[in-house]
């Protein structure tokens, strides 16, 4: 009975512990010192040590206790006996099978996904194994050289394998979620009755309960509803739509099917997963989802090579499956330089009409906050890369004759999908007497001098050589500018008179105020 309980139809639900997947990155970097050791509740205290000491996990009793929380909130690192403080006080009152109540369990939600997508194994008393691909998402992001793309395409490389009822999972649905969703979109972009702008927002519920990889059904299935409801219905509509692919009764299982997961909480979590392999956009403020049509070789790739695929039983043989990276995914795409760019301007002066001043300013102290936005098309673009599109949009609207250029990676709508690459900055900005660099980060710690300033330098030495330019200078945007980071600026312009003015977000804002045009902030400084 119990047995026959497991696998029942459920809803898709990657993670509801790593929400972001981009945080699957700070986790196995916690855990890479330990590859090859036995998985022993004694060796999970450790690693829970570590995520902790990291600050990649905040724990209530962090955030009831003042000293522990100004720890987390600064530089300062905890000690091993605040560590082990944190752990006892910290009640993990969470069973997941095959591992002990409490941490080890923790431990588990912590890794369950990224086992999943084939970046780590592991089992209590087995040896912990990262994969290639593990490794290369690792190596992808360190912190002097990240390679966005290059974590895009291994993300991408997990999700078009991916399979819900994979032996990690007790799962009656059966299907490759990414795989039907692009099927699912190419039959209604061929369809001339449709408007070409891929799935409706509320129609992802459908993929989420879809029970197989039948995407012919599906697909009519959402011209029905589309026929009869055009995109002018409730939650409630294609909720009980969902509970019938379920087999599920609205009276009965409205408690374990709620309507708020089913058509929100995992639609967005749904969006958050697709997107992040680089082969989706967001359309219409982000009530469509539509093909990354930079990406359409890419896309058509993946259809004719993924759309069959086989099936596992055993976790280890998914495990290698999902590891192995397939080399044409890491191949460069071909570049339209001109039209991103077209397309990147055409999207800055929307968003700087669309948004109003204030709507940026507290978009902005959200970030500063590390509050969660409620925007609907901002909440999919991750915190430092929002920033920098935040950013640019309030100079765009501020500037309104001030050339911007900013230089973080967009889709086809224009909107980012990862920050700038590290040989260039942030923001350009031009004008008739100068060239001002823009750079932005949310790193708050010591390490913001150390990641942040050579690279300014170097940059602003590049920009002068180039444009020749007398009112060239760089401004440094962060949620605090640490003292060490002064300290080096105030060398910088004592040795080799570059300008380079730090500014909190906080001030940021208000300079804008001040100021007719970006030279007047160089009048600002105190």
């Amino acid at each position: 009975m119990s047995k026959e309980r497991k696998k029942e139809l459920k809803p898709l639900s990657f993670s509801t512990t790593i929400r972001n997947p981009e945080r699957i990155i700070d986790f196995l970097r916690c855990i890479l010192e330990y590859e090859g050791k036995i998985l022993t509740n004694q060796l999970i205290n450790e690693i829970v040590k570590n995520i902790l000491k990291n600050k990649v996990y905040r724990t209530r009793y962090i955030d009831h206790n003042a000293e522990l929380k100004n720890i987390y909130n600064s530089e300062e690192t905890f000690t091993e006996a605040q560590l082990d403080e944190i752990i006892k006080n910290s009640i993990q009152d969470h069973k997941e099978t095959g591992f002990d109540n409490g941490w080890p369990s923790r431990f588990d939600t912590w890794y369950k996904l990224p086992k999943e997508l084939g970046f780590i194994y592991y089992r209590m008393n087995e040896q912990i194994i990262i994969s290639s691909t593990g490794h290369m998402l690792i190596n992808a992001m360190n912190d002097e050289n990240p390679n966005n793309q290059k974590k895009q395409d291994i993300f991408l490389n997990a999700m078009m394998k991916y399979q819900t009822n994979n032996p990690f999972r007790k799962n009656k649905i059966s299907n490759s979620p990414l795989i039907l969703l692009l099927n699912t979109i190419k039959l209604l972009k061929e369809d001339n009755e449709e408007n070409d702008a891929g799935i409706f927002r509320n129609e992802i519920p459908l993929l989420i309960c879809w029970k197989d990889d039948d995407y012919n059904s599906l697909y009519k299935l959402i011209k029905k509803i589309r026929q009869q409801y055009k995109y002018n219905y409730g939650d409630e509509i294609i909720y009980e739509i969902c509970l019938s692919l379920l087999g599920a009764n609205k009276e009965k299982n409205a408690k374990r099917f709620k309507i708020t997961q089913i058509t929100n909480e995992a639609v967005d979590d749904f969006i958050r997963k697709m997107r992040i392999t680089g082969v989706i956009s967001l359309r219409g403020n982000g009530r469509f989802i539509d093909f990354n049509t930079f990406k359409i070789d890419t896309i058509n790739y993946v259809l004719k090579n993924y759309s069959q695929y086989k099936t596992f039983t055993d976790e280890k043989d998914f495990f290698q499956y999902m590891g192995s990276i397939d080399s044409n995914i890491l191949k460069p795409y071909k570049i339209d330089v001109n039209r991103i760019n077209n397309i990147k301007m055409s999207a800055l002066e929307k968003w700087a009409k669309k948004l109003s001043k204030k709507d940026i300013i507290d978009e902005l102290k959200i970030l500063l906050k590390k509050q969660e936005t409620k925007n609907s098309v901002l909440k999919f673009i991750n915190k430092p890369t929002r920033l920098e599109f935040l950013t640019s949009v309030y100079l765009k609207q501020r500037f309104t004759t001030l050339k911007i250029c900013p230089n973080y990676s967009i889709d086809d709508e224009g909107l980012p999908t990862f920050t700038a690459a590290g040989n260039m900055a942030d923001i350009e900005c031009f004008d008739r007497d100068g060239n001002q660099l823009v750079e932005v980060t949310l790193i708050s710690s010591r390490n913001q001098s150390i990641i942040e300033v050579p690279a300014i330098k170097r940059h602003l030495e590049e920009s002068i050589k180039t444009f020749n330019k007398d009112q060239t200078f760089s401004i440094l945007i962060a949620p605090i500018i640490h003292e060490d980071t002064k300290l080096l600026i105030g060398y910088i312009k004592y040795q080799h008179n570059l300008t380079i003015i730090p500014l909190t977000i906080t001030e940021f804002i208000s300079r804008l105020q001040q100021c007719e045009n970006i030279l007047e902030i160089l009048n600002t400084i105190s």
